[in-house]
């Protein structure tokens, strides 16, 4: 059985934002600011937690989210970051099924092809994992072949982003910055940003 050539970068990334959710100090109360100006760090761990792991394994599967993750606060359970890897985990297995990279995923109505889908979230897997990383102080460890493939995602989908609200304008940055800062500066996020 041969395994899709972005699988591995998914278990990366996966790895990486399991890392960022692990480090989040538990005593710290999630109510201060992100990189994203409407969350503030709890709603954007839900979101999180949400699309990258429960909505990540359901696109492999083609199933949908029901109402009571969507509406849940995943942020307020104890032990929510092991919770995460575990879930995290449980979609890794669902695309290292070869059938989940086959054909289209139905996104409220329009079919994207799967591969497309879980390029997008391998991105939002990073980035989300970033905002997270910053919003209580941390950081997320990527390896540059990584985070060169979140640039390519970003640069490929960032105006269809721009037009539904999910990136704002892109941001300046010097000139050999390295990939990851390229990646956030593309979607938006300004990496100097501390908050």
């Amino acid at each position: 059985m041969n395994d899709h050539p972005m699988l591995p970068f998914l278990l990366r990334a996966t790895t990486a934002a399991a890392r960022v959710a692990d480090a989040v100090p538990a005593e710290r109360p999630l109510d201060g600011p992100t990189p994203c100006p409407e969350f503030d760090t709890r709603a954007l761990v839900n979101h999180w937690v949400l699309y990258t792991s429960h909505g990540l394994e359901r696109r492999a599967r083609r199933t949908e989210l029901p109402e009571e993750l969507v509406d849940h606060d995943f942020a307020a359970d104890p032990g929510w970051a092991a919770d995460y890897a575990a879930q995290l985990d449980r979609a890794v297995a669902a695309w290292a099924d070869p059938a989940a990279w086959e054909g289209d995923v139905d996104l409220g109505g329009s079919p994207v092809p799967a591969v497309g889908i879980a390029r997008m979230l391998i991105a939002e897997l990073v980035l989300h994992g970033w905002d997270v990383a910053r919003a209580v102080g941390g950081r997320i460890d990527v390896d540059e072949e990584l985070a060169l493939l979140v640039l390519a995602i970003v640069e490929e989908n960032a105006e269809l982003y721009r037009r539904y609200g999910g990136f704002a304008e892109a941001v300046a940055v010097p000139e050999g910055a390295p990939a990851l800062d390229r990646a956030l500066a593309a979607s938006g996020r300004d990496p100097r940003w501390g908050g």
